[in-house]
């Protein structure tokens, strides 16, 4: 039976609890085999029991990781790649054979599940997105593609991030789906805040550090607290500071680029060096649960947090924008964007690795551009990310570029 048949009779199982009849639920599984947005992960146990009973969960485990093995190596691009993400969604026992076989964007390029969004790109070749800038709704949407011009219809969406003006700063909210920004639900994945004059970005992460030493380190004491509501504390979700941007201030009004540098609180700047590996989570936690394990919470009272152990501090990795050449016939600045960048514009930058003299980071690692970001039409920009980075730190760090900076500039 074709891998599309064992989907659609897992759906039937799993949805026939009632007298609808099996026509009826072919025409509703047809349906939602179109373009789909990626979705977190949810917990095995959401499953009914029924539907782990099926003949296809009991398939020997030889065969059924066969199975999974040549539909992951089959399709390796959008929107193909959804045929492995149904393979993990047949049963609990296809679900873990497939979240086995399939591997980092780092190990392979690809994205597949939504913790490859939180996961490190590839070392040698960079994931190439673009960002879709919507004026009227402060929407900013991050595409899996070359550019919508040459991707179309099958543009794979990744990442929405919606700006909220404040008094005293800008906060971006980032989601999953494009109409789901609220804090409180399992599609938040993190966000970016400024600071009153714009120069200055902190990205928070909804995750705590995959790295346990990163987690009990720098991190842990930049742990911030959402209340939802006050009277409730058991729906207290909690962000985690993964990284700073930083802008230079341009006082005398000279003429250039942006000057930025990023810190990576949850990238330790060995990632960088020879041997290196950056934290990889393979898994979303639930960050509530995590926060009150160590809380101790009354109503009325403030919360009382245990205090990490002392550890020795964790060097960050930090990133600086490549600086630009001055083209004499062209009378401006210029990068070499090798064609992915079309159009002038203040926003443009690339980012690679500023390593001190005593660090072991070679200069050909210097070089490399980890991040680069640039216009090519109308609200229209490419974002292209590598290994240590993430597609969510690449895409808040990018959202930095879109806010006022009248200091700056």
């Amino acid at each position: 039976m074709p891998l599309r048949g064992i989907i659609r009779e897992q759906s039937e199982i799993r949805e026939g609890s009632g007298n609808t009849s099996r026509k009826s639920r072919e025409g509703v599984q047809m349906r939602h085999l179109g373009k789909s947005h990626i979705v977190p992960e949810q917990p095995s146990s959401s499953f009914p029991v029924p539907f782990e009973q099926s003949r296809w969960a009991n398939l020997p485990p030889e065969l059924l990781l066969d199975i999974i093995q040549r539909v992951e190596a089959r399709e390796t691009s959008w929107p193909s790649r959804r045929d492995v993400v149904a393979c993990a969604s047949v049963c609990r026992s296809w679900r873990m054979v497939t979240k086995e076989v399939v591997r980092t964007p780092e190990q392979c390029g690809w994205i597949t599940f939504p913790i490859s969004l939180k996961q490190p790109g590839p070392r040698d070749t960079p994931i190439q997105c673009f960002i879709k800038r919507e004026r009227a709704t402060s929407t900013f949407r991050l595409y899996l593609g070359l550019s919508p011009a040459l991707s179309g219809n099958l543009s794979k969406l990744l990442l929405t991030a919606r700006r909220i003006r404040r008094a005293i700063n800008t906060q971006f909210i980032v989601s999953l789906v494009p109409d789901d920004f609220s804090r409180a639900s399992n599609n938040y994945i993190g966000k970016l805040r400024s600071n009153f004059l714009g120069t200055k970005f902190s990205i928070y992460d909804s995750q705590p550090p995959h790295d346990q030493k990163l987690r009990t380190g720098r991190t842990s004491r930049l742990k911030r607290r959402i209340h939802l509501k006050q009277v409730c504390p058991s729906k207290t979700a909690t962000n985690y500071k993964v990284a700073a941007v930083a802008f230079e201030l341009n006082i005398l009004r000279t003429r250039g680029p942006r000057r930025m540098r990023c810190t990576m609180d949850s990238i330790p700047v060995a990632a960088v060096e020879e041997g290196g590996t950056a934290p990889t989570p393979t898994e979303f936690k639930d960050g509530m649960n995590e926060h009150h394990s160590s809380t101790s919470v009354c109503k009325g009272k403030k919360p009382i947090t245990e205090s990490p152990e002392p550890q020795e501090p964790i060097a960050p990795l930090v990133l600086k924008n490549k600086s630009p050449r001055w083209h004499e016939q062209l009378q401006c600045w210029c990068l070499n964007f090798k064609g992915r960048v079309t159009v002038a514009s203040v926003k443009n930058f690339q980012l690679v690795a500023a390593a001190e003299t005593n660090q072991n980071v070679s200069a050909a690692e210097q070089e490399k551009v980890i991040l680069q970001f640039g216009k090519i039409g109308k609200d229209i920009f490419t974002m292209d990310y590598r290994y240590p980075l993430s597609a969510f730190q690449a895409f808040a760090i990018c959202l930095s570029s879109f806010d006022t900076k009248p200091a700056c500039e």
